[in-house]
């Protein structure tokens, strides 16, 4: 899936996108899983768990649903905490 420009967003916007693909990184990583099983397990190609991590995609809640599952979280637990270290 194609990386879409961020210019479309407003600054607030592109940050929350940041934090949220640092979480989701942060968790991946703490579940040793590398970018392509996540994919896998989200039925979603590696270039786009690699966009999410970089904050360069505004994905949609069953997307969002299915990486909580995949990482062993609430869809909340994606979202809160973003800045706080995990475990």
């Amino acid at each position: 899936m194609p990386t879409k420009s961020l210019d479309k967003y407003s600054e607030s916007e592109q940050k929350i996108m940041a934090e949220f693909g640092l979480r989701v990184r942060m968790l991946r990583e703490k579940a040793g899983l590398s970018q392509e099983k996540l994919a896998e397990l989200t039925d979603v190609h590696r270039t786009y768990i690699s966009g999410v991590e970089r904050g360069r995609q505004n994905i949609s809640l069953l997307t969002m649903k299915k990486l909580a599952q995949a990482l062993s979280v609430e869809m909340e637990g994606l979202v809160v905490g973003a800045q706080e270290p995990i475990g």
